[in-house]
């Protein structure tokens, strides 16, 4: 006869669960040890071997579409017309935008349209009828600009004065090579020039306020003057206040002053001390930006050196 407690039991504890019952609750309760036992670490080993192999595989493709998506974005954008043309060399991009609205420019043969983007690489740009030269990589060099010589492409009066380009070996001429901020007849000193038109746009451009360093030997009460230049010399123009003063005396009455301004007005220099009641002798810039005069003989010419060129292409 059966024992009444042994059914009673049974009936409680329900049917017998399934084989894969068991078997997936008994995984589930292996996904539950608990950290402290052996278990715990080899689960742990095991699952981040599978997150690796999982992501060594994803990251090639991932780096692929990646560079796929770089090189169709760069095929796409190009550059607008008037800036392709700055950057050759052949005209600031205000001038180019009026030589594009005038019809003068041509992509491919057509007639191009402000605003439209060019493949430099690929598309044939043409003004007015001729090809426009594209340099590859721009060239920066840097003057000693003497006194008696024009910053200019040519003489206007046709007096065949000498120019700054004339002091250009053949071997450093550049289609597009133009000056960075000119200096006037008489001055010497300092002078850049590069085909990369934006870039000199943007180094003579006031709203970037670019330094320029100048030494002016005068006679006159130079330490007077250098008190007003603090304070701020009035011009017809405006104000001139130089970011630095600094006087010496090179003795028989004549002084050196050096004033480093972050403007470009025309004469300014000159004007200003003319107004400081100094008369210049000789006025020289030593500096343009990051640019230095340094030991280069007067007229000679030389490329930028690398870190010349990272500081210049840096500049704001």
């Amino acid at each position: 006869m059966a024992n009444p407690r042994s059914r009673s039991t049974a009936r409680r504890r329900g049917p017998r669960p399934e084989a894969g019952a068991v078997a997936g609750k008994s995984a589930h309760a292996k996904n539950r040890t608990h950290p402290g036992s052996p278990q715990a670490p080899r689960d742990t080993a095991r699952e981040s071997a599978r997150n690796t192999a999982a992501r060594n595989t994803a990251a090639p493709d991932a780096a692929r579409a990646t560079e796929h998506d770089a090189d169709r974005e760069t095929a796409r954008s190009g550059v607008r017309v008037q800036r392709a043309l700055a950057r050759a060399g052949i005209a600031s991009r205000r001038r180019a935008d009026e030589l594009v609205a005038a019809g003068r420019v041509r992509i491919n043969g057509r007639v191009a349209v402000v605003g439209e983007t060019v493949d430099p690489d690929r598309d044939e740009l043409t003004i007015d009828g001729k090809p426009v030269v594209r340099t590859r990589g721009e060239t920066w060099l840097v003057m000693h600009k003497p006194s008696g010589v024009l910053t200019t492409a040519r003489d206007e009066r046709g007096a065949s004065r000498q120019t700054v380009f004339d002091l250009v070996p053949p071997a450093l001429r550049r289609p597009g090579l133009r000056y960075v901020g000119r200096l006037d007849y008489m001055t010497e000193g300092v002078l850049l020039l590069t085909t990369d038109g934006v870039a000199a746009h943007r180094l003579t451009h006031p709203s970037h306020a670019v330094a320029r360093t100048y030494v002016a030997t005068v006679q006159g009460n130079a330490v007077l003057a250098a008190r007003d230049f603090r304070r701020g010399i009035e011009l017809e123009d405006g104000v001139v206040r130089p970011r630095d003063v600094t006087v010496r005396s090179v003795g028989n009455r004549r002084w050196e002053i050096e004033l480093t301004i972050t403007e470009g007005r025309t004469h300014e220099v000159r004007r200003a001390c003319e107004a400081a009641d100094l008369r210049v002798e000789r006025l020289v810039r030593t500096r343009f930006g990051p640019i230095e005069l340094g030991m280069l003989p007067t007229g000679s010419v030389r490329p930028l050196t690398a870190t010349e060129r990272r500081l210049v292409e840096s500049e704001p």
